[in-house]
């Protein structure tokens, strides 16, 4: 059985990224396309589609190449937005990094790219330094200027009239994904892929351009990337950018500025259900909010809309689904549900074991198919085909059901990814780190359900013989080498870890034993 959307199918228009998501830009003229709530800067739609041409202009006479690979790593300001639409306008591709990365991460991400710039901040700068050493990048230019570097302003050229012709079936950003097992590979998403997702999804949350909501999940993630920078711009919304998440702030921008829309994740959702610092703020103008990048239980749902009074509703999606296919339009609110499927997509729930087709209500794999699934994993075709089938289906990994409304409901995974505040963390990454210590012989790692993180990253560890050491030496260890949010959260100390007889780690086993108390 195939479920197809409830919505009606969008047109999707054939053309390239940027002049898509500006094309509304002179006639809303002179009304802000963002607020950097650091400073207050407002960057009107006039003015920033303008800085976007200078800069892709400028790419070109410096001699930017058809498809050359320019890495931003940055949090979120107006700039992130020139950046990325100014390189797609010159047909160059995006490769957006996380900020929190260690300079291994970054170096890796830098090497496997191809990338040859690399844009950041002063923060940034001594680790983009460090991790472009040895990689294929020559300039690192630096939002706000530095010694010895570039400033982004001095890029600008001549305005760029036109997008340089590109196909649409061009790759145009590669953010970086672990996908459903794995390490980190570079998603390959077109121009088509961006494109159709933004009027798919556009069809379900209707934002208008009355309205406005802070950015504060991060551009570098897809989620920030597309739900809130380019749906935002194409829909013609008020962007709000906050550099990184401050309960406080975030509830103060939205009584001073009457946002009316909240793009957040669950552990965002929690803190506005119980924390007592939300009595404090004028939240009234907030309409909806939707959450997504984890799953969000129904009665946290509930309990925050409750005490808000409006909506809080989910989606879901994946880096490699461009990354929306469900969201939950206004008035459709079901609890525990992940959404309704958006227009020109559709779902297979497939049993993992006979790899049939399943009906409404049975739990099963969610399989997806649509415009706006990528092209593939860069430099990877193994993991390609592990993830995209021969007749186009998408398998996420990821285990729900259908029910008679449309609604999906994820209930389990089968990936063995764990999920911490949103951020996808591959247990096969930490566990390859852990066994370079010199006292470890053997570790695992699982994700552990968490109320605040979702579930936060625990390693099981087999010490070698004749040898002692302590969770907290074992965590520094880990934390000195990957980003916070990859950090080991708990160690526990085993004499073996189970596995099956073709060697295969049975974190099943280790969560049934975490569940029964062992």
């Amino acid at each position: 059985m195939i479920h197809n959307s409830p919505f009606p199918d969008v047109v999707i228009p054939e053309t390239a990224l940027t002049p898509f998501v500006f094309a509304r830009a002179a006639e809303l003229g002179d009304k802000a396309a963002f607020i950097d709530s650091p400073d207050g800067r407002r960057v009107s739609y006039t003015e920033l589609y303008d800085q976007v041409k200078r800069l892709a202009g400028g790419l070109l006479e410096r001699g930017l190449a058809k498809g050359e690979v320019v890495a931003i790593m940055a949090p979120n300001c107006p700039e992130y937005a020139v950046v990325f639409h100014g390189v797609a306008m010159a047909a160059g591709v995006v490769t957006t990094v996380n900020p929190t990365y260690t300079e291994r991460e970054v170096h890796h991400q830098l090497n496997d790219a191809a990338a040859t710039k690399l844009v950041t901040i002063p923060m940034f700068l001594e680790t983009a330094v460090a991790a472009s050493a040895d990689s294929g990048v020559k300039e690192i230019i630096v939002i706000g200027g530095a010694d010895g570097h570039q400033s982004l302003t001095d890029l600008f050229g001549e305005p760029l009239d036109e997008q340089i012709p590109v196909d649409i079936h061009d790759v145009v950003v590669l953010p970086y994904s672990s996908g459903t097992t794995g390490l980190s590979k570079g998603v390959m998403l077109t121009h088509y892929n961006l494109v159709a997702n933004l009027v798919q999804t556009g069809a379900v949350i209707t934002v208008t351009s009355d309205e406005s909501f802070v950015a504060v999940l991060p551009f570098f993630h897809i989620y920030g990337m597309q739900v809130l920078m380019n749906l935002g711009l194409y829909l013609g919304a008020t962007i709000v950018t906050m550099p990184r998440f401050d309960l406080e702030q975030f509830l103060s921008l939205h009584q001073e500025h009457g946002l009316t829309r909240a793009f957040v994740a669950p552990p965002m959702v929690v803190a506005l259900a119980k924390h007592p610092l939300v009595d404090n703020y004028d939240l009234s103008a907030l309409k909806n909010i939707f959450s997504g990048a984890a799953p969000l239980s129904a009665e946290l749902a509930i309990e925050a809309g409750n005490r808000l009074d409006c909506e809080v509703v989910q989606g879901y999606g994946m880096t490699e689904l461009s990354p929306v296919t469900h969201a939950t339009p206004e008035g459709k609110f079901k609890p525990g549900s992940a959404g309704m499927t958006i227009p020109n997509t559709q779902v297979r729930i497939v049993d993992p074991g006979s790899g049939e087709s399943l009906g409404l209500d049975a739990d099963g794999e969610v399989w997806i198919k649509g415009p706006q699934v990528m092209k593939g994993y860069l430099n990877n075709d193994e993991a390609t085909k592990a993830t995209i089938d021969d007749e186009g289906w998408l398998h996420t990994g990821d285990v729900g059901h259908v029910d008679i409304d449309g609604h999906l409901y994820i209930v389990d995974r089968l990936k063995e990814l764990i999920k911490y505040k949103g951020f996808q963390v591959p247990p096969a990454e930490l566990e390859a780190l852990l066994l370079t210590h010199p006292k470890i012989a053997d570790a695992a790692v699982i994700g552990l359900p968490d109320d605040d993180a979702g579930e936060i990253p625990s390693a099981y560890v087999v010490l070698r013989p004749d040898t002692e050491a302590t969770a907290e030496e074992i965590q520094e260890f880990v934390a000195g080498q990957v980003a916070s949010y990859k950090q080991i959260r708990k160690v526990t100390f085993l004499d073996a870890v189970p596995k099956s007889a073709s060697g295969k780690i049975l974190r099943r086993v280790l969560r049934d034993q975490e569940a029964a108390g062992q």
